[in-house]
């Protein structure tokens, strides 16, 4: 079983990995995104060296940019290796996936090869897995489309802690070269971009020219682009798309002029939308399919004039980040939920729990009225606008809204719901642990965490709180109700549980708490705990054991 702390230890990596990938969105050039890929690895990926070659056109690889040892890059940046003596070192060593490790064992012989190195003696390593300054790890990065286009190579060395990376670090790795390839690409093709744009606006004897260089860059970008009209009543309209964006959508330019953004988009990242500003505007959002699927993608906008004086168009750049996507969203299940049983750990407990309370004590029970009124507040906003306009609800606002949690009286029943929290504690698992071993203990918590969440309404929480104890959150209730689903909860528990031909029982005890505006999560678990074993004491051994 995973320790207690390695959800938020993957969490931490989740985010550094975000920011260092969030950071390559910054530059503006070619030069500049190249040095922050470099700067990323130091920064948030805990290598002390990093070194980023590039493919140049004859197929050789230049040191572009270099990172954590200003000695180191005097001495090696702006010097090239040749293509033949990098495609030896991507295909010796040990393959990481898509990253290339040669142990200092093995790499001796690329000592007196033309490749730029930087590297220090040091001794033999104590242990199996501890970074010898020899070692040598290197993360290809290739076009969009991945496999054949090599784009360049980013190699890496020292990691902080003095050991070789393990399966997480590796991951971040790849991921963080994937996103960098992605990264420099854009980057040239903002450069063709503007450059192309610089000619429309100060060429204008040569604007057929420029026009047809425009066109190309538009039309061959790998990546989806589109012109939307600016202002009037078909503000946003799609003027003109790209095959890339047509592919990308499964639908045909001629289909799409009927669409603005604003009708592709799924209906819960309408609001994202409406606050990406037409000038520089970045967005990640989910755009519809002809199929009826939506795909992630990320918006970037920016104004082009179709002369000197005339109209202005919106020029949008749309890139597939469909597998980032699905990479994240991976990572961070995997960090807040718990590993043997599915369930969501102890942390991701705790944040759904906390998102239902508040610091004001003793609030009242908000009416289904008032819900309503504080989602769906009058908004006087008669400059909104579709696809490149502004909105910025204020917090506070009729979009910032919170129900408040009351707990019902439990002596008398005054028909009032809420949030009921009901802590549930094994009885008799420590004895199956110890008699038949941890398989046939894990193979009960899985049946049991089945089991639960089979009782439960779609809506409710089955979370794993760690051991034998698993939380329950069912909104909605009543004190009569809660004590009714402790009930059907231990009934579905108590049945005979088969693992490798034998037959286990385990029974359950139940604490009822309430959650309330005013607690803390820590305050809630801790009252539902005290009452689950204040209900344990009152029943016998041999009860608790038959449930």
């Amino acid at each position: 079983m995973e320790a207690e702390s390695e959800p938020y230890v993957r969490l931490a990596t989740m985010r550094q990995l975000h920011q260092a990938v969030a950071d390559l969105n910054t530059a503006r050039s070619l030069a500049d995104t190249l040095q922050t890929v470099a700067d990323g690895i130091v920064n948030g990926l805990g290598y002390e060296l990093a070194c980023v070659n590039l493919v140049r056109p004859d197929g050789d690889l230049v040191v572009a940019a270099f990172a954590g040892n200003s000695a180191a890059e005097a001495l090696i940046t702006g010097r090239v290796g040749s293509r033949t003596s990098w495609e030896r070192r991507l295909t010796m060593g040990q393959a990481w996936d898509e990253l290339r490790f040669i142990p200092h064992t093995d790499g001796w012989v690329l000592l007196d090869d033309d490749v730029p190195q930087w590297h220090t003696d040091g001794p033999e390593p104590r242990f199996e897995d501890e970074w010898h300054p020899q070692d040598r790890l290197y993360a290809p990065m290739y076009a969009s489309g991945g496999g054949a286009d090599l784009l360049g190579v980013i190699s890496v060395d020292r990691p902080r802690n003095g050991r070789r990376p393990g399966a997480w670090g590796r991951e971040a790795l790849q991921m963080y070269a994937s996103q960098a390839a992605i990264a420099i690409s854009n980057a040239r093709l903002r450069a063709n971009m503007q450059r192309a744009l610089v000619r429309l606006e100060r060429e204008q004897q040569a604007l057929r020219a420029s026009e047809e260089s425009f066109r190309q860059a538009f039309e061959y970008a790998p990546s989806g682009m589109a012109i939307a009209e600016m202002g009037g009543d078909q503000h946003g309209r799609l003027l003109r798309t790209n095959d890339a964006l047509c592919r990308l959508l499964g639908r045909p330019a001629s289909v799409l002029r009927r669409y603005s953004f604003a009708d592709l988009v799924h209906p819960e990242d309408i609001g994202t939308l409406l606050r990406t500003s037409a000038e520089g505007g970045r967005a990640e959002l989910r755009l519809g399919r002809r199929d009826g699927t939506y795909l992630w993608v990320s918006l970037r906008n920016s104004v082009v004039a179709d002369t000197a004086d005339g109209p202005r168009f919106l020029l949008t750049h749309v890139e597939d980040i469909e597998e980032r996507k699905r990479h994240e969203l991976h990572l961070a299940h995997r960090a807040s939920h718990d590993a043997l049983t599915g369930l969501p750990n102890s942390a991701e407990l705790r944040s759904r729990l906390s998102a239902r309370l508040c610091e004001r004590p003793n609030a009242t029970a908000t009416t289904p009225v008032e819900a309503l009124d504080a989602a769906y507040g009058d908004v006087d906003d008669p400059d909104a606008r579709t696809h490149g306009y502004e909105v910025d609800p204020a917090p506070g606002g009729p979009y910032d809204h919170h129900v408040h949690s009351v707990a019902p009286d439990t002596e008398h029943d005054d028909g009032a719901k809420g949030l009921a929290v009901l802590f549930c504690d094994l009885d008799g698992f420590k004895s199956i642990n110890d008699r038949f071993g941890h398989h046939t203990g894990d193979a009960v918590l899985i049946e049991v965490a089945r089991r639960l969440t089979t009782c439960v309404r779609d809506g409710d929480t089955v979370a794993r709180l760690g051991g034998d104890e698993f939380v329950v959150l069912a909104d909605g209730l009543g004190d009569a109700d809660a004590a009714d689903l402790a009930v059907r909860l231990r009934n579905a528990i108590i049945p005979p549980i088969r693992v490798d031909g034998r037959a286990v029982r385990v029974g359950a005890s139940f604490g009822i708490g309430w959650a309330a505006c005013g607690m803390t999560a820590e305050e809630v678990l801790r009252s539902a705990d005290q009452r689950m074993y204040v209900e344990k004491r009152s029943r016998s051994k041999v009860h608790r054991r038959a449930g």
